[in-house]
């Protein structure tokens, strides 16, 4: 198994790159974010996930960790594949659609190509309820031991969505601590959160 693959880029086309590793072209495919990242000629590191079939043995490449998380998570949801998971995180940023999941925003999964109605609904049903599991046993920094204090259901929304990113209790409590409540809408508390985690 592939944790990562890191490279010269030799490659690139739509949905797809190749890195050579020691004399040996390795081809990947990539979300449209993942593809904007990457330069041929230069060396990058793709978090690899791989997809194993009777006539196919096909890997995907990810510039973060937060987006190989949410292609796991993705093609668990039965009815969504490869290359429609890969579609719906080149749509957007993870923490949009996590945001959009946690809201249960169909419009926002379904603008990727390929991803219908049907598609979008299943995949909020599946992955709400996953994120409510991984983000169980989140506090909420500031507002803890407050009954419906200001802001406390965007300081959970925002640690869901963190914690479906593969963030752990720790870091995102730290990383919530002190971040303005009331100045932000939820997506924005996310980006502060994520700030104080690069600092």
């Amino acid at each position: 198994m592939f944790y990562y693959i890191e490279g010269t880029v030799t490659e690139l086309g739509s949905y797809l790159a190749v890195l050579d590793c020691g004399g040996v072209g390795f081809e990947l495919n990539v979300s449209l974010n993942t593809l904007s990242r990457l330069k041929t000629g230069e060396r990058a590191r793709l978090y690899v996930a791989e997809s194993v079939k009777e006539d196919a043995f096909d890997l995907f490449g990810f510039a973060t960790k937060s987006e190989k998380r949410f292609f796991q998570l993705l093609i668990g949801v039965s009815g969504v594949g490869p290359k429609a998971a890969l579609s719906i995180l080149s749509s957007s940023t993870t923490e949009t659609l996590a945001m959009a999941i946690l809201a249960g925003d169909e419009k926002a999964l379904t603008v990727a190509p390929g991803v219908g109605k049907k598609i979008a609904q299943r995949v909020i049903y599946e992955l709400q309820d996953k994120i409510a599991k991984e983000s169980g046993g989140i506090a909420a920094p500031a507002q803890a031991g407050r009954a419906a204090a200001p802001g406390t259901d965007k300081l959970s929304d925002a640690a869901a969505a963190l914690a479906v990113l593969g963030y752990g209790t720790a870091e995102i409590n730290a990383a919530l601590r002190g971040v303005d409540l009331e100045a932000l809408d939820t997506e924005g508390v996310i980006k502060a959160a994520l700030k104080n985690m690069m600092k």
